[in-house]
């Protein structure tokens, strides 16, 4: 690396695997420190060719773009989008592959607030200032909310809270940034496709951490844009290690973790027993000693590809007479002697007092399975005589009256349950997971008082 010659661009693909080694094994100083000058110039630039990962660069750019018109990239908190923008940006003005073949001279850059496009999206760290070289940076000019390039190109600056200010002008592309906040976003968005109408192809690129608002999920829903996702993980090497552990450790797998960091799409129905907020206001760091805990199993009544899953939920009850959920380890088509070896397992691993079997399809069975594998464990058939959604609703009930406490994050569950209305679920599937953690609390709720046996998990 000693000779600038050994980094042209014909060598990006080896430079940028020994990078990744690099960074993977802690040796990036190392690395950097055999680089000259003219070396360490162009990878503080080539991000198309290095640094950037496969989500933040254009879909199909190996095969010239490909044929969409907007580009969904959808990512957690400091995921990396911000970086994603200005590099397109930063493409489409001067025409660097992958991004164009030729300048684009007008562009719009289209932010919540006109501080916000100023702040982060022009002047931030990952700004379109910043991810140029000195010799290619465009001139700012914030009286007149505009970017000049030397070749000629311009970028405006507009704000979501001033869709009029998009009549009238025209661009052959547009940045959007954080649409999911926009307070105005159909009247804006709308003003700019009207002015998108430049140059052969008109593109436009929105960076957003998701919400479930209706214009994001109809941009979803069009044939005509593409998507990239990238969680906060996936940038983990330019984020405070602190944050991972602090901030990424504490919200993993809750509704806002999933949302602000894994970048998901979290929708709530209206008709739901369950709420994300109810659940999220149930959430502890530990359950407190617990007088009873049971393992409920709602088995399948087939096995195979085609099998519903098998639903195993842990709860526990304490001295107060809440419930606590302690564990979600559903199996996905498991076959018989799978799903009762784990649930065997979970009685063992958590002390439990017994295992609760629904009992109505195929449960004299999943009794006689259980048996062949530990004989010793008690087993308490249940056998449903009302519907789901009927059987769901005193435990709902729980909830709101704040005696349900959730150990931990449990996504797919949480997602059945936020699901879960009085036709089922949305998608038709069985709801198993819920079904098990139904079996779980209705079986604390009918054990009769007496003298507790406390465990302390």
């Amino acid at each position: 690396m000693k000779n600038s010659r050994a980094t042209p661009r014909r060598c990006a693909t080896r430079l940028r695997g020994a990078l990744s080694n690099c960074l993977a094994s802690g040796q990036l100083g190392a690395f950097l420190a055999t680089c000259d000058a003219a070396a360490l110039r162009y990878l503080m630039h080539a991000w198309a060719d290095v640094w950037a990962r496969d989500d933040q660069l254009p879909p199909d750019c190996a095969q010239g773009g490909g044929d969409w018109t907007t580009w969904l990239v959808i990512g957690g908190r400091g995921a990396g989008k911000t970086r994603t923008g200005a590099e397109w940006v930063r493409g489409m003005a001067l025409g660097l592959p992958p991004f164009s073949g030729r300048p684009v001279a007008r562009i719009a850059l289209v932010g919540e607030t006109i501080a916000d496009v100023r702040e982060v999206m022009v002047e931030g760290v990952s700004g379109v200032l910043g991810v140029h070289p000195r010799g290619e940076r465009p001139a700012w000019i914030p009286t007149r909310r505009r970017l000049e390039w030397p070749n000629g190109a311009v970028a405006q600056v507009f704000s979501a809270e001033d869709p009029e200010a998009l009549r009238g002008p025209q661009f052959a592309a547009a940045w959007c940034d954080e649409l999911c906040k926009w307070r105005q976003a159909e009247e804006t968005w709308d003003m700019l496709q009207f002015g998108l109408r430049l140059g052969e192809h008109p593109r436009q690129l929105v960076t957003t951490t998701p919400r479930p608002v209706p214009l994001l999920k109809r941009l979803l829903a069009d044939p005509r844009a593409a998507v990239t996702r990238a969680a906060t993980r996936a940038n983990a090497w330019n984020l405070a290690p602190a944050f991972l552990d602090a901030v990424v450790g504490r919200y993993a797998g809750t509704r806002l973790g999933r949302q602000e960091l894994d970048g998901e799409l979290i929708e709530e129905r209206a008709d739901a027993l369950w709420t994300r907020a109810m659940i999220d206001a149930a959430r502890i760091d530990a359950p407190p000693p617990l007088a009873r805990i049971v393992v409920a199993v709602d088995p399948p009544a087939t096995s195979g590809k085609r099998a519903d899953a098998c639903g195993l939920v842990v709860a526990g009850r304490d001295e107060a007479g809440l419930f606590h959920v302690l564990e979600d380890a559903t199996m996905e088509r498991a076959r018989p002697a799978e799903w009762a070896a784990r649930a065997i397992a979970l009685y063992h691993r958590h002390g439990a007092d017994a295992l609760a079997v629904e009992v109505n399809q195929g449960g004299e069975m999943a009794i006689a399975v259980l048996g062949e594998v530990d004989a010793s464990v008690p087993v308490t058939p249940v056998r449903a005589t009302r519907g789901k959604y009927l059987r769901a609703e005193p435990v709902a009930a729980l909830y709101e009256q704040g005696r349900v406490r959730h150990a931990a994050a449990f996504p797919a569950l949480e997602d059945e349950m936020t699901d879960f209305g009085p036709g089922g679920l949305s998608n038709g599937r069985s709801p198993d997971r819920l079904d098990a953690l139904v079996w779980a609390i209705t079986s604390l709720m009918s054990v009769k008082s007496g003298a507790p046996r406390i465990r302390r998990l």
